[in-house]
């Protein structure tokens, strides 16, 4: 039967499914936990639907899933503008040097996670300890996507992170506290640095200027963004460029070692 003729795998057949497959992970990766997973499960299934159709040589409907597909290519551009835009950094930002950042991507592959080299502990004290004062603090945390484009607006640093050390940089009378701190690996790598605010209107008005740079950061790249309140003392967790909802500093911890990993 010649539409079985999928089955007769070449070395290029493989080669083709595991490039697909990162690709879509890849795609998952930035969707997952955003409005916008629920288009990409959708877009999945009518794909798979049009290549069914065509498969069982079904010319009708398939004619109009393609039409679909090939229509709605513009509309998807829109929708996920900012998926797009955070796929590329990752792909042209990421560097692959790092022996601990390449076996990441594939730590699907793997039963057991890779632990964070991340002091996320002292990270989380610092906050607490600044809440608990009302000092206001922006913490970014880099993943895989450079954020030399915003570090160089700070000051260079590379200290190792300790609570501490987290506290001073933004002591309310330190030089170093106006702006956010960048944190990468387990070293503080920047302080006073400039992040892109937010447009998204979207925001309650609520939260100030702080709480827009990290919605702003983590719209255009992967970093995950801590920020303490400096009018309530609240500690907000902020990745995708949203919110993160949490019950405690327990859970607020497990939540970020896990984005790391």
């Amino acid at each position: 039967m010649d539409f079985l003729n999928f089955l007769e795998f070449k070395v290029t057949d493989v080669i083709d499914i595991l490039l697909v497959a990162a690709l879509l992970y890849y795609i998952y990766k930035l969707v997952k936990g955003t409005v916008a997973i629920n288009i990409f499960i959708g877009i999945v299934i009518v794909w798979a639907l049009w290549k069914l159709t065509e498969l069982l040589q079904m010319k009708m409907i398939s004619s109009m899933v393609g039409g679909f597909m090939n229509i709605g290519l513009i509309a998807l551009i829109i929708v996920f503008q900012q998926e797009i835009r955070k796929f590329l950094l990752m792909i042209g930002s990421t560097n692959f040097a790092s022996k601990r950042n390449f076996i990441r991507h594939f730590k699907f592959l793997k039963q057991e996670a890779m632990p964070t080299d991340t002091d996320v502990d002292a990270i989380i004290g610092a906050c607490e300890k600044m809440g608990s004062t009302k000092t206001g603090a922006i913490i970014v945390i880099e993943k895989t996507n450079s954020l030399d484009f915003v570090r160089s607006s700070g000051d260079t640093m590379n200290i190792e992170i300790t609570q501490p050390i987290l506290e001073s940089i933004f002591f309310k009378n330190s030089p170093l506290h106006d702006g956010a701190a960048i944190i990468q690996d387990n070293y503080i790598t920047a302080t006073r640095v400039i992040l892109p605010v937010s447009n998204d209107r979207n925001i309650p008005l609520r939260f100030g200027l702080r709480h827009r740079a990290a919605v702003g950061i983590t719209e255009k790249t992967d970093a995950v963004c801590l920020v303490v309140s400096e009018e309530t003392g609240s500690i907000s967790y902020i990745k995708n460029g949203e919110f993160v909802p949490y019950k405690g500093l327990e859970e607020l911890v497990n939540f970020i070692k896990k984005d790391l990993e």
